[in-house]
């Protein structure tokens, strides 16, 4: 009789281990799976500042990211009779292969289009950054007021910026801009009358 309760409580005992060791290999599995779903979830997005500078006296732009420059770019900027405008702007839109309205001219996307294949727009009317037909004016001040630049070096700027990220164009060099762009060059020629173009974009 003694022998049988022993037999009893010893069966009662495994049993209780059994069923801890249950409950802990089912913890040990959902743990496991939980991290394993963390792990599979795409990391959270590093917002990035991104600033376009653009010096008026170098003909210069720059892609400025999270404080650093990115990448500087040479540009045309507006004529004496046409100047670019200066102050702090915003990017307001960006269109490929946009159109060119003006009274009287209507020019479709296309090699003619003196915007070239990008338009980014500015929080300022009738002014942007874009691309040119006219190459050979890129470095000059040259331009009816808006920001030209090469076309690879356009598409490769669209690509980088977004509505939204700020524009700085400025036209007193000072040592900021000595800092991004270097000692400032030597002058060059003007030329060409106003016209600010109107842009639709596809």
């Amino acid at each position: 009789m003694q022998a049988q309760a022993k037999f009893q409580t010893a069966q009662k005992q495994a049993a209780k281990f059994i069923g801890i060791l249950f409950l802990l290999m089912v913890a040990a599995r959902q743990s496991h799976a939980q991290n394993e779903a963390e792990s599979s979830e795409p990391a959270a997005q590093v917002e990035h500042h991104r600033k376009l500078v653009v010096s008026i006296p170098h003909r210069k732009l720059a892609l400025i990211e999270d404080g650093k420059v990115s990448k500087v770019y040479s540009v045309a900027v507006g004529a004496q009779v046409s100047p670019s405008p200066t102050g702090s702007f915003a990017v307001k839109t960006r269109l490929i292969k946009p159109t060119y309205y003006h009274p009287g001219k209507v020019i479709p996307a296309g090699p003619g289009n003196p915007l070239g294949t990008r338009w980014i727009g500015l929080s300022t009317k009738g002014y942007g950054i874009h691309g040119t037909n006219v190459e050979n004016s890129i470095g000059k001040a040259a331009s009816h007021g808006c920001i030209r630049m090469h076309r690879k070096d356009l598409e490769e700027l669209f690509a980088n910026v977004q509505v939204g990220d700020q524009v700085e164009i400025r036209a007193d060099a000072d040592a900021e801009l000595a800092s991004i762009f270097g000692e400032l060059p030597g002058a060059e020629s003007t030329t060409e009358t106003a016209e600010i173009p109107v842009v639709s974009g596809q």
